[in-house]
């Protein structure tokens, strides 16, 4: 069997089959010309042609145009019933292409019921015709043609039944793996839009770090230095020079970022202990505020050192815009349970719940990916601690930490 080139048939039916077409075509015109060359001329050869020919047409009317997908396939089994009926009743030998059509009622049936509704009408023309051909019922007509004819509709009703139920299942299957490569799709594309969404945040995030806070910098200390022009010269060149600096160090930082490269990789090569006393002397420098520092020499890899150079610089960026404190003090030792920095400050303190802001959620992201934590406590009036917990790969898990972690003031 197979599925007509261009019918309504491809919809369910294999194309591998399509040399059942030919197998039609070829028997189609052996008996025209085997009722052309073999027959006695008569009646009865003009209407064996005659019926042969309309069930030629309507098969290649089907096959050729298949722009009704209903009507078509069932008047071209309909033509097939009676072409069945009138040839067996010329002769019984042409009874044999009734067999030979037994797959054209499930290829044009379209489903089960359809198929078997056809099939049994065939069966039923057929058996007609031989017996108003023998004059009724002989044991001849039983034992030769009832008999072996039944047992060939019921072996094609088997075969069919079985056929259309695979045919099913392939189309299911091919409906779920079209299914499947919908979704894989609609998951890479998500996918994508998820690392892109990454990717800003993490830019952001380093924009935030670096670039936002230098520029906040020169800011403060620019106010600072043209307020003290008259009245303190020296302080005010000394905040010229802190804004030389720190523009550089921007320029340098926005080159590394355009760069696609870590930027604080470079600035913070060699010790977390040194780097953050850096930073905490111009902190101190800027500002005018008394740091009380306790930093253990620590090796830490590459992005630990980042992380703690950032939670840095943003928890100092907090206490020079919001703070109004007199004192910092930070504390950076290695625990059992991994790398852990606290600074703290005796500034004017927040309500932890009411805050909002993306330096501190920048900073927990950051320690996240990690594995690490951050903790803020703080009240007004009381000042405010921070603690980043980094853990290491040596070392026991973090321990459990308590306090609010949910503030921000950035």
């Amino acid at each position: 069997m197979t599925a007509l080139a261009g019918s309504t048939a491809d919809a369910f039916w294999p194309t591998s089959l399509r040399r059942w077409n030919a197998v039609c075509w070829l028997l189609f015109a052996l008996m025209a010309v085997g009722l052309v060359g073999m027959e006695r001329s008569g009646g009865s050869k003009y209407v064996a042609l005659a019926l042969l020919g309309a069930m030629v047409l309507c098969y290649a009317i089907l096959y050729r145009l298949p722009a009704n997908p209903v009507v078509r396939p069932h008047v071209y089994l309909s033509v097939l019933v009676v072409a069945l009926g009138g040839l067996a009743y010329l002769r019984g030998n042409y009874a044999a292409l009734f067999m030979v059509t037994l797959p054209h009622y499930w290829m044009f049936g379209r489903t089960p019921r359809a198929s078997m509704v056809f099939l049994g009408l065939a069966t039923a023309a057929t058996l007609a015709g031989n017996v108003a051909r023998q004059d009724g019922w002989t044991v001849e007509f039983f034992t030769e043609i009832l008999v072996s004819t039944l047992i060939v509709v019921a072996v094609g009703v088997l075969i069919g039944l079985w056929t259309h139920s695979v045919v099913e299942q392939s189309a299911e299957r091919a409906r779920l793996i079209s299914e499947l490569e919908e979704t894989q799709t609609e998951l890479s594309e998500a996918q994508l839009r998820q690392g892109a969404a990454d990717e800003r945040e993490r830019m952001a995030r380093d924009i935030h770090d670096t670039l936002a806070q230098g520029f906040a910098s020169i800011i403060v200390l620019a106010e600072a230095a043209r307020a003290g022009l008259e009245v303190d010269p020296a302080r005010s060149a000394q905040q010229l020079r802190s804004i030389e600096s720190t523009a550089r160090e921007n320029l340098a930082e926005a080159r590394e970022l355009v760069g696609s490269v870590q930027g604080p990789g470079r600035a913070v090569a060699g010790s977390v202990a040194g780097t953050l006393r850096r930073t905490l002397d111009r902190f101190a420098e800027d500002t005018g505020l008394t740091v009380d520092a306790e930093l253990e020499d620590l090796e830490c890899d590459q992005q630990t050192r980042i992380a703690l150079l950032r939670c840095t610089q943003e928890s100092l960026a907090n206490v020079r815009k919001h703070a109004r404190a007199s004192t910092v003090g930070v504390v950076l030792a290695r625990q059992p349970y991994g790398v852990e920095l606290e600074i703290t400050d005796d500034g004017a303190g927040f309500l932890v719940e009411e805050s909002a802001g993306f330096g501190l959620d920048g900073m927990r992201k950051r320690l996240a990916e990690l594995g690490g934590r951050l903790t803020v406590t703080s009240s007004v009036g009381d000042g405010t601690r921070v603690l980043a917990l980094i853990p290491q790969t040596d070392t026991p898990g973090p321990r459990s930490t308590t306090g609010n972690e949910n503030g921000d003031r950035a």
